[in-house]
């Protein structure tokens, strides 16, 4: 969809305007970084996969103009949610009207986020409503700003994931184990690029936890019944957030969609892009924050349209993080998601544990267990007791040292 000139020159302009303001708020120490030695992408510049440098007005001005823009992220990274923060601020100024579409919600909250954006919820009503511990269960001061804007200008909040368990059971049985009526009105979805099945069978190869090892030790297979099923619930979990933002903009096609979410369903194109595709919109923007101790071999041409330098603040980096996605379970707090490269993975945790007891401490809510993380020292260790295929597991969480 290409706009009329008269348009274009006034998004362009409307960019200009804005990122005036947030070159200002850099020099005046909002992110008061200065750029790592020898990084591809600098902090606070925009870079396209490949490593030439973009000019802001050049990089948000094109995202204006297409249908559907997605922002990555790491769900714990508050830097990540800052930048998505500021670059919805530059697309609202160019647009006007913004549909913002979450992840981090099921269908079924929707008429919660209808209700805050109307401004009929208190914060703590909201994030009762919306069943937030629950469903995403991460700090909400992470994602809090973002509601927040939406709620201020009353764009619409759009709730683009399904229920966890649903994808879970997937996983475990596949999808034709889903009568279609359970489905939550996901529709089929496009079957996954070769390269896509390469890097799944690679994460799943990576989790012995995923595969069915029939004859002992044999090292998984392409035809493992258990990675069919991995890949039916990746495509399934992609497909109901492509459908979500089609019918959004099915409903209104002058506003654009901004899709929230994991970086993994954006990056590449493999995802929550290829299946908008075979949805028939292909006017796509995908943006990615990029950390600064990112290994450069990694910015290769297809990753994204572009990728912002997203600065690593002292305060984030000291703050202790697991690495995990959690939510209650019965009798502890199960493991949903484990971030590659994370505390977590290396203590030996892995999804679907039910973490029982923390440092000795039995643990029966999530927010228990965030609040013992944030209280750690660096440089300390976590004692973990979790339960794995019914036996007790004990783990240590080994927390690094400050940097100096």
């Amino acid at each position: 969809m290409r706009l009329p000139a008269a348009l274009a020159s006034s998004i362009t302009a409307s960019i200009t305007a804005v990122t005036t303001v947030l070159a200002l708020s850099l020099s005046a120490g909002l992110f008061n970084t200065a750029h790592a030695a020898g990084s591809c992408v600098p902090a606070g510049e925009w870079v396209m996969p490949g490593g030439k440098r973009a000019a802001a007005t050049e990089v948000l001005a094109d995202a204006a103009r297409s249908s559907v823009v997605l922002l990555g992220e790491s769900h714990d990274d508050m830097e990540h949610h800052r930048w998505q923060l500021q670059t919805l601020a530059a697309l609202a100024a160019a647009r006007g009207r913004l549909q913002i579409g979450f992840e981090s919600f099921p269908r079924r909250v929707q008429p919660a986020l209808d209700r805050w954006v109307a401004g009929e919820l208190s914060e703590a009503e909201f994030l009762v409503q919306s069943d937030w511990r629950k469903v995403w269960n991460m700090d909400a001061q992470l994602y809090l700003p973002l509601f927040h804007f939406a709620r201020m200008n009353r764009f619409p909040m759009l709730a683009l994931n399904v229920e966890s368990d649903l994808v879970r059971s997937i996983s475990r049985n596949g999808l034709q184990s889903i009568p279609e009526d359970k489905r939550e009105g996901v529709g089929k979805a496009a079957p996954a690029v070769a390269t896509y099945l390469d890097r799944l069978f690679t994460f799943y190869s990576a989790h012995p936890e995923k595969s069915e090892k029939s004859d002992g030790g044999r090292k998984p297979a392409r035809g493992d019944p258990a990675f069919l099923r991995f890949v039916d619930a990746q495509q399934f979990w992609d497909h109901a957030m492509a459908q979500a933002i089609a019918d959004a903009l099915k409903r209104d096609p002058k506003t654009l969609v901004v899709g929230v979410m994991g970086a993994e369903h954006v990056a590449r194109g493999y995802g929550v892009v290829h299946q908008l595709a075979a949805l028939g919109i292909t006017n796509v923007t995908s943006l990615l924050p990029w950390d600064m101790d990112a290994d450069c071999k990694n910015l290769q041409p297809g990753l994204a349209t572009a990728v912002f330098g997203v600065p690593d603040l002292k305060e984030s980096a000291s703050k202790p993080r697991l690495g995990i996605r959690i939510e209650v379970a019965p009798d502890g707090v199960r493991v949903v998601e484990i971030s590659a490269g994370s505390l977590a993975e290396a203590s030996g945790l892995r999804a679907n544990d039910v973490l029982m007891e923390v440092a000795g401490k039995a643990l029966k809510l999530p927010a228990e267990l965030v609040a013992i993380v944030a209280a750690m020292p660096a440089g300390t260790w976590l004692p973990l007791k979790t339960r794995r295929d019914g036996q007790t597991i004990e783990l240590v969480a080994k927390f690094p040292p400050a940097k100096p």
